[in-house]
């Protein structure tokens, strides 16, 4: 399995899972069910329609692949999932007049990845549609792609260099955070009050700024200096964040305010829904007045 991915039905999360080799989607039945049964228990639900329908539940019992997805706790667990075929056969036992809708949906999201693979670029299109879905600003949004693909050059570069991905990538990522922002990976998301949220996902507009010079100079420093072995790559992440811990001193400094923020994703698109409202507000009542 190569990626998972949260896609989006009816405003609601559906866990995927993108099988490079077999070139299909997974999605998670539970996630599925949940959606077009309203079900405050969809696994209940699932053990229900088991009984239902022999063949189906023989097929849910024995032949449902089991995919390791995200919690809502951010821990990898084994889910059932489907591929789209195969969710189609589940959905027949669904009766919901979310079926057909949701049906289109499946469709669409085949049509997306083949498109995507043959233009890459509708991937950062749809990634700002999602961004947007969830209340994010477009200033926020334009930032955070090209943060993913500042982070993406890096990645490369370490690859380059021997890095190996998982453990030594976030081993040298949390060089460049604690480098920069003065605090650890965990310690940033514990501020933040996250748990497995993507860090980057709930930064303020200036924090992904910083952080996208801490990447890019960690980049080039590394290109420069060629570095051979772990250590060495450790220590280049090191100087790489240095420059934009440098750049925050001296914003803290002229702004005498504190750069690194506790506010979340969910807090921050609430302060900006507010001041949306607000001035909607003040519009209203200004019409209001001049009537």
């Amino acid at each position: 399995m190569e990626r998972d991915k949260m896609q989006l039905f009816d405003n609601k999360e559906i866990r995927t899972v993108w099988d490079e080799e077999k070139e299909e989607w997974y999605f998670s039945v539970v996630d599925v069910v949940a959606i077009l049964t309203d079900s405050v228990n969809p696994t209940d639900y699932l053990k229900k329609m088991r009984k239902r329908d022999a063949q189906l539940g023989t097929y849910l019992g024995t032949d449902c692949p089991q995919i390791a997805m995200r919690t809502a706790t951010g821990k990898l667990r084994k889910t059932l999932a489907a591929n789209t075929e195969q969710l189609l056969r589940i959905i027949q036992s669904i009766p919901s007049p979310k079926a057909e809708p949701f049906k289109l949906w499946l469709a669409e999201v085949g049509r997306e990845r083949i498109e995507e693979t043959i233009d890459p670029e509708l991937i950062i299109d749809r990634a700002l549609e999602t961004y947007l879905k969830k209340g994010y600003s477009r200033e926020w949004i334009n930032q955070r792609l090209q943060a993913i693909q500042v982070r993406k050059e890096l990645t490369d570069e370490w690859q380059d260099r021997g890095v190996q991905k998982g453990v030594e990538y976030a081993i040298l990522t949390d060089e460049i955070t604690r480098a920069w922002s003065g605090m650890t990976t965990r310690q940033y998301k514990k501020l933040k009050g996250l748990k497995k949220e993507n860090l980057r996902d709930n930064m303020t507009t200036t924090e992904i700024i910083l952080n996208m010079l801490a990447e890019p100079s960690t980049k080039d420093i590394s290109k420069e200096a060629k570095p051979e072995t772990f250590a060495e790559n450790v220590e280049v992440a090191r100087r790489g964040g240095n420059v934009a811990g440098i750049a925050k001193k001296a914003l803290e400094a002229e702004t005498g305010r504190p750069v690194i923020s506790s506010q979340n994703a969910a807090q921050l698109n609430t302060v900006v829904t507010g001041m949306i409202e607000e001035v909607a507000g003040t519009g209203k009542k200004k019409h209001e007045d001049n009537n």
